[in-house]
């Protein structure tokens, strides 16, 4: 019998993301999935990053992820979003060939050589002495290994909803998975349901796009991955803008009564922040129309996938409403749009290295979290990949904090309160978002990924150097003087007030009106300078971020390091908090249930309150 340093059961984008790491970093690694053909599946938008997501993408890059680079390959849009609000909030999203991607998965996968392949369906863990050492599947094969990882996406006994009609699924076409959750649930894990669903997909040559609004891409368009292997895309497509009205809401609420979500065949929680059509026109019932986009799912094919349309509605139902859509007077549809439940476990019963609490070397990645989204779920393989390899070969784990990256806010968020609806990351959820920018990933991560041995020294020296020639730019503009016969011209055209004496470039582009390109064009040294060191558009554009919101990052830098003072504070997992009755009752449930690691994750727990912190702190000071 072969043996296994590190198993991936599943192949989407949890599960790949999980292989590549663990390989990379030396594992032997074997993926089991229940269909070859669907490795690095886009299950249902075709499309990556977005509002705090595409935070996410560019930190798998940094650390040595493959998520940014084959989505760069296979892009056909991109678009930076929030670009009319703080850096903080911009966001970038790209609209993927959805074949494609998923062939450059398979193809990145398979140039790796340690990672080996096998189809079938996985049905039991194998523990021994309270440690995973294997697999069953569901024909009968062992599989032996250090470590599993579990990236079961929508398939632990999935169950799919169309009106009326329900049939087991993990997706379109495809059949659940069956036994891992009794599997679990036998061990002593606490398991739930959750819902998530998809819209129809629909005939590109039935739609009429001249009553729609065209959305095109970035004229610049950027790119997610921060090396030199991909390049932004070109000859992009456009998607398409439309929108409800009272005629498709009146004709959705006619099979309401037929509706899974309303008769009560559906028991799993859905996604409160990506709800679906019938669920918006109950919720916002004062709205008379709702946008939805029209998204081409490849270069080669007729396929539109439409954003903003998920519905479980009977078929006939969801017809009748599209045909009433401008636009899609005559849309045909390909697949019916569909709901689908799913089990999930509670993320509070992981480690931070998403490690079970129960068995150890048993890890989870993705929607067997609770989390719902790609990007979420690729982060979550990515660490769930390195520490697995990390563990067996006896290293220290690598845990992301807080003020270091999203992923560190979003595995702390699941870890720390758990989730009882799909979590899908925002920038609200973090409170140091003005350090954690798209732009800045790199400089914050690559040096952690290089380290750990996953980015490439090239990357890692790529990175360091962007960082010194934001410096010296920085620099530079705090030294150099501008006159006012140069600058004024540019100023009164940005209608931003005149200078009567000269000054410093810096000073100018702290002016919310002025930006480098405008200053470019007036000063003949800072062109000069910029020509002569080969300063990059990412380097002008790291430069200008921190003079411009240089206050705000610096009290968010104190503000950070004041809270992770706490996260230096080890408790111990095996501490009896009932020892302590100056704790609340409440306080002590909690953190029993949780066992936090630090004090600064305790302060995080809903029902800890900040007496019961200072509590904490008297008996760590004992």
């Amino acid at each position: 019998m072969v043996q296994y340093d590190v198993i991936a059961v599943g192949a989407g984008h949890a599960g790949c993301e999980a292989a590549a790491a663990a390989a990379r970093l030396g594992s032997k690694v074997l993926v089991v999935t229940m269909n070859m053909q669907t490795i690095g599946q886009m299950s249902c938008n075709p499309a990556m990053g977005g509002i705090a997501k595409g935070q996410i993408i560019r930190e798998i890059d940094a650390l040595g992820g493959l998520s940014g680079i084959i989505t760069d390959k296979t892009a056909i849009q991109f678009r930076m979003l929030n670009r009319s609000k703080g850096p903080a909030m911009w966001s970038p999203r790209s609209q993927n060939d959805r074949w494609r991607f998923a062939e450059e998965w398979r193809l990145a996968l398979e140039r790796i050589q340690n990672i080996n392949f096998y189809q079938d369906m996985v049905s039991s863990i194998i523990v021994e002495g309270n440690k995973a050492t294997g697999i069953i599947t569901a024909t009968g094969e062992t599989f032996k290994a250090k470590a599993v990882v579990l990236t079961n996406g929508t398939f632990l006994n999935g169950l799919i909803h169309i009106g009326e009609k329900h049939f087991g699924g993990g997706r379109a076409g495809e059949k659940a998975a069956t036994g891992i959750t009794a599997s679990l649930n036998a061990l002593g894990f606490r398991s739930g349901r959750m819902k998530t669903g998809t819209p129809p997909r629909i005939d590109g040559r039935t739609i009429d796009y001249s009553k729609m609004e065209e959305q095109k891409g970035d004229v610049n368009p950027g790119k997610f991955s921060f090396s030199d292997e991909t390049r932004p895309v070109e000859n992009q497509m456009s998607c398409f803008i439309t929108y409800t009205n009272s005629r498709v809401h009146d004709a959705l609420r006619e099979g309401f009564g037929r509706s899974p979500m309303f008769n009560g065949a559906i028991e799993g929680t859905g996604p409160r922040y990506c709800p679906s059509i019938e669920d918006k026109i109950i919720r916002f019932s004062e709205r008379e129309r709702h946008q939805l986009f029209v998204e081409p799912e490849g270069r080669q094919t007729i396929e539109i996938y439409l954003n903003g349309f998920s519905t479980s509605l009977p078929i006939e139902v969801q017809q009748k409403a599209l045909n009433l859509i401008p636009g899609l007077e005559k849309a045909k549809i390909f697949r019916p749009g569909y709901a689908i439940e799913y089990d999930y476990f509670p993320p509070d019963q992981l480690h931070h290295t998403l490690e079970t609490k129960l068995i150890e070397n048993l890890y989870f990645a993705g929607q067997i979290n609770g989390t719902t989204g790609y990007e979420e779920a690729a982060c979550q393989g990515l660490l769930a990949g390195i520490n697995a390899h990390l563990k067996i070969n006896e290293r220290e784990p690598f845990i992301l904090k807080r003020h270091e990256a999203y992923i560190g806010v979003l595995i702390d968020d699941l870890i720390t309160k758990g989730t009882e609806e799909p979590y899908r990351m925002f920038t609200s959820r973090a409170e140091h978002r003005s350090l954690l920018r798209q732009d800045n990933a790199d400089i914050r991560l690559t040096p952690l990924g290089f380290k750990m041995g996953l980015a490439s020294e090239e990357r890692y020296n790529k990175a360091l150097r962007k960082q010194e020639q934001a410096a010296l730019l920085t620099e530079f503009m705090k030294e150099v003087n501008i006159t006012p016969e140069e600058a004024n011209p540019m100023l009164v055209s940005r209608e931003t007030d005149a200078l009567s004496v000269k000054t410093k470039l810096h000073n100018l582009l702290l002016r919310p009106q002025v930006f480098m390109d405008n200053l470019v064009s007036v000063s003949e040294p800072l062109s000069a300078f910029l020509s002569d060191n080969c300063i990059s558009n990412d380097v002008i554009e790291e430069a200008t971020i921190n003079i411009k919101y240089n206050h705000y990052i610096e009290k968010e830098k104190e503000f950070a390091e004041r809270l992770n003072r706490f996260e230096d504070i080890i408790l111990h997992t095996d501490f009896n908090y009932h020892d302590l009755p100056s704790l609340s009752y409440e306080a002590r449930q909690k953190l029993t249930n949780i066992k936090p690691r630090t004090i600064g994750q305790a302060s995080r727990i809903s029902g800890v309150s900040p007496a019961d912190i200072s509590v904490l702190l008297v008996y760590v000071g004992k």
